[in-house]
C-alpha cells in the first residue's frame, strides 16, 4: 500500500480503538480493574520501546546528526511536559464556584488535551510512514497500545463528568479522529518539511507519556499481589517492540 493508504488506515483504526471505552459497559468492575493496570504497564513499555528501538534510531539515520535528533527528542518531551503542566495548573486554579461543579471543566480539559495529543501523534506517525512503512507500523502499534487503557480511562471520566455513555463514546471517537487529521497534514506538507524531524519529536512525546504519565501510575497502585504481573506486562511491551525491530529491520 502507499504511505497515504497506511496513514488513512492508521487513523481509521485509531477511531475504532476509541470505541473500546464501550467495554466498560460490558465488563464487570472487578474484571476491568484487574486488566486495566497491566494494560497501562504494557503500554508504558511499548511506548518507551517504540521511541528507543524504532523512532530515535530512524531519526538519527535520516537526519545524520545525533545531536540534532537528541534536541528534537527533548523538544518533544518538553512540549508534552508544558501541555500537561498547563492543564493541571488550569484545573487547580479554577474559581471556587467552579470547584464545586468541577466536572464540566474537567471534561473540557480531557477533550482538549486528548484531541491535541492525538493530532500531534498523527503528525509524527504520519511522518514515520513516509520514511518507512515498517517504522510507521511499529510506531503505530506503540501508540495504539497506549490508546487502549487511555480510552477506557477517558470514557469513565467523561461519564463521571456528566455525559451520557453514548455521548462519551462519540466524544472519544471525535478526539481520536484528530490523529487522522494530523497524519493527512503531514502527508500534504511532506514536500516542504523534513519529516525526520517529526519522528525525533514524536520519540520525545512517547518517552514523556510512557515514563512520566504511565510508569508513575503503575507505581502508585503496585502491591505484592500485582507487582510481578505488572513487571511482566511492562517488559512484554518493551520486548514486543524490540522483536518487531529485529524481525522487520528498517
Amino acid at each position: 500500500m502507499s504511505p497515504l493508504a497506511w496513514i488513512v488506515l492508521g487513523g481509521v483504526l485509531m477511531c475504532v480503538i476509541a470505541l473500546i471505552g464501550s467495554l466498560t459497559l460490558l465488563l464487570p468492575d472487578r474484571i476491568l480493574s484487574r486488566i486495566l493496570l497491566p494494560l497501562v504497564a504494557f503500554s508504558a513499555g511499548s511506548l518507551i520501546g517504540g521511541a528507543l528501538f524504532h523512532m530515535l534510531p530512524a531519526s538519527i539515520e535520516q537526519l545524520d546528526d545525533p545531536l540534532l535528533a537528541s534536541i528534537l527528542v527533548v523538544a518533544g518531551f518538553a512540549l508534552f511536559f508544558v501541555l500537561e503542566h498547563y492543564l493541571h495548573w488550569h484545573q487547580c486554579h479554577l474559581p471556587d464556584h467552579q470547584h464545586e461543579h468541577h466536572h464540566k471543566p474537567l471534561v473540557s480539559l480531557i477533550v482538549i488535551g486528548d484531541g491535541l495529543h492525538n493530532f500531534i501523534g498523527g503528525l509524527a506517525i504520519g511522518g514515520t510512514f513516509l520514511i518507512d512503512t515498517r517504522l510507521g507500523i511499529a510506531s503505530w502499534l506503540a501508540a495504539a497500545a497506549h490508546e487502549i487503557p487511555q480510552e477506557l480511562g477517558d470514557f469513565g471520566v467523561l461519564v463521571h463528568g456528566g455525559l451520557s455513555k453514548r455521548k462519551a463514546l462519540l466524544v472519544n471517537v471525535l478526539t481520536a479522529s484528530t490523529f487522522l487529521v494530523g497524519g493527512l497534514v503531514t502527508y500534504v506538507m511532506a514536500q516542504s518539511i523534513d519529516v525526520a524531524w517529526l519522528v525525533a519529536f514524536a520519540a520525545g512525546n512517547f518517552l514523556y507519556i510512557g515514563a512520566s504519565d504511565l510508569v508513575p501510575e503503575v507505581h502508585k497502585k503496585i502491591d505484592d499481589a500485582t507487582g510481578f504481573n505488572l513487571l511482566i506486562a511492562f517488559f512484554s511491551g518493551l520486548g514486543l517492540l524490540l522483536l518487531v525491530r529485529l524481525v522487520l529491520p528498517h
